[in-house]
Formats: structure tokens, sequence, C-alpha cells
């Protein structure tokens, strides 16, 4: 019988559907479904069983992390512009007790002084930003090192 593979949840947020059409400068020229076909390929390179979300509702983003208790044994999240004042997905991810890692396509820290702050980096075991879809990789590596424990 082969080993159980680490089941990891990969949410985007907010304007994530929009990749392929917003600033190549920041984001790149991926649509999500390229950029998602590309983590699943990370993900089964490292042994893992990965799943997608996305969502421009806030409350959708919520209800789906209180749903993942015994569907997902980790977490990327990318909240796109929730990341910077969305108390409630805070409050959904500290409920979900999930490792997680928080990842970023463009440079956040580099940019606009409000796209510095993150609600959700404090409960998150890593960030990994401005390193494009590798930056989904680097996440994924994070992210296995600490399921595997």
């Amino acid at each position: 019988m082969s080993p159980a593979r680490s089941r990891v949840e990969v949410m985007h947020g907010v304007n994530m559907d929009m990749l392929g059409r917003r600033d190549p400068a920041h984001y790149g020229v991926l649509t999500l479904a390229e950029l998602e076909h590309q983590v699943g390929d990370f993900a089964r390179e490292l042994g893992l069983e990965v799943s997608f979300f996305q969502t421009n509702a806030e409350s959708e983003f919520v209800e789906h992390l209180h749903g993942l208790s015994g569907a997902a044994d980790g977490l990327l999240l990318n909240p796109g512009a929730w990341t910077h004042y969305a108390w409630a997905i805070h409050d959904a991810l500290e409920i979900a007790a999930l490792p997680a890692v928080e990842v970023h396509l463009s440079s956040v820290d580099a940019r606009e002084p409000w796209r510095r702050v993150s609600v959700v980096r404090e409960l998150c075991l890593a960030t990994v930003a401005g390193q494009g879809v590798v930056g989904y990789r680097e996440a994924l590596v994070r992210l296995s090192k600490a399921l595997d424990g």
C-alpha cells in the first residue's frame, strides 16, 4: 500500500480570476487556469494531492475555510487584496487551524504601503512573495516539510 499523500487546498481570492488581464509587470502573463495547472504539476512532483478554489466573494472564501476540516491537511492561500484588510479571513483561517503558507505572485512588500500589511501572515508558517509562479513551488515545498513533521 502506498503512503497517504498530503492534501493541500490552494485558495485564490479576489481578482485572481483576472490573471492574464492584470498588470503583467506584477502578476505575469499566466491565466488562473494556467497557474493552477503549473501548481498541480509542482504538487505532483512533491507527492502532494492538490485542489483549487477561487472566489471574488469574501463570504465564500470564509465559508470554504470553514469547510476544510477533514478535507485538507494544509493550505496555500493567496487572498488577493483581502490579504491587507479582511479580518474575517484571518479569523476563519484561525478556526481552520491548518498549516498554511501565504503566497503572492508580486513582491507585495516592495509595492504600495497598504500592500505591505497582511492580516493573515501571523497565522502562516511562511510567506512567499515576488517569485511569480515559482513562488507557489517554494510555498508547496515549505508546506510539505511542515506536513512531514
